[in-house]
């Protein structure tokens, strides 16, 4: 089955931090809530995890509250962090995730400090600043400087779709932390109901996007 996968490979660093963004699994009936939604998904995105790189490695996502907690784990960490909404790592080889279905997913990698960061930010988080508190938490944790850090938003959902352009605010929040090189996909969820789940536009019953990050040891 052709499911679709975004990489960005500004963010992939010559490979040193592999990277995905997994679409809508054509065909796959996930009119339903999300952890129903979730476990018919599931089969097909440790499929797809290993197809691109991420194969063997400790799998961990976050609970997502909607609110600004940022968990640092390592490849011991339980797979599903409570509370929290943004991941930190500095061990290699730990594969984090974040599910979403037009909230925005935010990678992070530091080349020099060698960590990384994935956030889930929609119009709570991104209000919360829970990227801001996750490139914190990467500093409080690892050495990290917003400087030598690389941040790029994935798909979510934009205006005229929706009525609040957090996209552009998580980019001016990035920026007013003196993040180096920051980079929005530019990609609406709303807009491509082949390609992407969204929230707003199936009225709450739809699957779920992943995004994916890790560093190679």
């Amino acid at each position: 089955m052709n499911v679709p996968v975004e990489i960005f490979p500004q963010l992939s660093k010559g490979g040193r931090f592999p990277n995905a963004f997994f679409g809508r699994v054509p065909g796959l009936d996930v009119a339903t809530e999300r952890e129903v939604a979730l476990a018919r998904l599931n089969d097909w995105h440790r499929e797809m995890r290993e197809k691109v790189g991420f194969a063997g490695m400790p799998f961990i996502t976050a609970q997502q509250v909607h609110g600004n907690g940022v968990a640092v784990v390592d490849a011991e960490s339980c797979s599903r962090v409570a509370g929290v909404d943004a991941l930190v790592t500095g061990t290699p080889n730990v594969c984090l995730g974040i599910y979403v279905a037009d909230c925005g997913a935010v990678y992070a990698v530091d080349p020099v400090a060698n960590c990384i960061g994935l956030a889930h930010s929609g119009r709570k988080g991104t209000e919360l600043r829970i990227v801001p508190e996750m490139l914190r938490k990467m500093g409080e944790a690892f050495g990290s400087h917003p400087a030598n850090v690389t941040v790029c938003l994935g798909p979510c959902i934009r205006p005229p779709l929706y009525e609040v352009d957090f996209a552009a605010e998580i980019v001016m929040q990035c920026r007013e932390a003196g993040v180096g090189e920051v980079m929005d996909s530019g990609i609406c969820t709303g807009s491509n109901p082949g390609r992407y789940y969204s929230y707003r536009m199936e009225k709450g019953k739809t699957g779920r996007l992943l995004a994916l990050l890790a560093m190679k040891g």
